[in-house]
């Protein structure tokens, strides 16, 4: 790893991160870009109403200078890790772009929401189109880059050729993950805080690896997250909104595929598919027998009507993403 470049991209992560802070809430406020709470969530909920959302641009701009300028340093000199491959220059822009196509389609929604002053933007089908599309787009970049390789890559257990199954496959995966982590930004500081261990997750297999690219941008997420999260964390002072949950989704799927190993997000994303899951499994029970199995979902809105705090759920839930990131290392080590 160049430890040069992966320090810089820390330093550029948080400081833009963090800093920004201080222009964009302000400017957020003066636009009246406040998030509108949906009615059918906790109640305590409604005195977050009118608090700045898009503030997602704070760590999206963070990671595009960090990533600009940590690849330019990483593509001159000897870089261990780093050799400017076709492929690996792919896997390196190609995350970030479908970054940038899922923070997109968060900002059309966010702006729908705020202009009209109501919680639903675009419609669920007009999400899943674009997002498809962008999926799709995203991995014919990978293809023609040279990476056509079909074997997944299952953790502890080997290795699965999928011949043509595995693109669309992948698509539907890309999709899901994107939606669940959206998903997870229900709270103050959870989405940010997930993302952020789930990022040094990311730095660590991508070391153990030795692909230099990816952990240059796994560090850049984690850092940027972590200057979000001044402005963020309980009780917070901006939202990320779709702009910035949707932009997460979108790395985190790009890092996967980074790797090589998109099912490692089994572990690193263990909080997202969680909270996918206790949304369909709550909507499966309603449906066939009328009883919910949660008190609400998704699954964090559980805990916070059992009486847990914001900040103890934050913290829980890094906490078992931590627990992922360390059996996501021991997968990698054993292959």
């Amino acid at each position: 790893m160049n430890t040069t470049a992966t320090l810089a991209a820390a330093a550029i992560g948080f400081a833009v991160s963090a800093g920004s802070g201080y222009f964009l809430i302000p400017f957020l406020h003066k636009l009246h870009f406040g998030q509108t709470i949906l009615d059918i969530g906790p109640s305590w909920h409604k005195n977050k109403q009118g608090t700045p959302t898009m503030g997602g641009f704070m760590f999206i701009i963070a990671i595009l200078l960090a990533a600009a300028v940590g690849y330019f340093m990483l593509s001159g000199g000897e870089n261990t890790g780093w050799y400017g491959t076709a492929v690996e220059t792919a896997r390196y822009w190609g995350a970030i772009l479908l970054a940038l196509a899922y923070g997109i389609i968060g900002f059309v929604d966010d702006y729908i929401k705020v202009i009209k002053k109501r919680n639903l933007g675009l419609t669920a089908v007009q999400k899943l189109i674009m997002q498809f599309v962008a999926a799709a787009l995203y991995l014919l970049i990978l293809y023609t880059a040279g990476d056509t390789s079909t074997v997944l890559i299952i953790p502890f257990l080997g290795q699965l050729d999928l011949g043509v199954l595995y693109f669309p496959l992948c698509t539907v995966g890309i999709v899901f993950i994107a939606n669940s982590v959206n998903l997870t930004d229900g709270l103050d500081g959870l989405c940010g805080s997930v993302t952020c261990v789930a990022a040094l997750g990311f730095m660590a297999v991508s070391a153990v690896l030795g692909f230099g690219g990816i952990n240059l941008l796994s560090t850049a997420l984690a850092a940027a997250c972590l200057g979000f999260l001044v402005w963020n964390f309980y009780p917070a002072r901006v939202f990320m909104g779709d702009t910035g949950s949707m932009f997460l989704g979108g790395l985190v799927c790009g890092l996967a595929f980074g790797l090589g190993m998109p099912l490692i997000l089994a572990f690193l994303g263990i909080i997202y598919v969680c909270e996918s899951l206790s949304v369909i499994l709550q909507v499966i029970s309603f449906k066939t027998t009328g009883r919910r199995i949660f008190r609400m979902s998704p699954i964090h809105h559980h805990f916070e009507m059992c009486g847990l705090s914001e900040v103890r759920i934050d913290l829980t839930f890094a906490a078992v993403t931590a627990v992922g990131a360390v059996l996501a290392v021991l997968s990698v080590l054993y292959l």
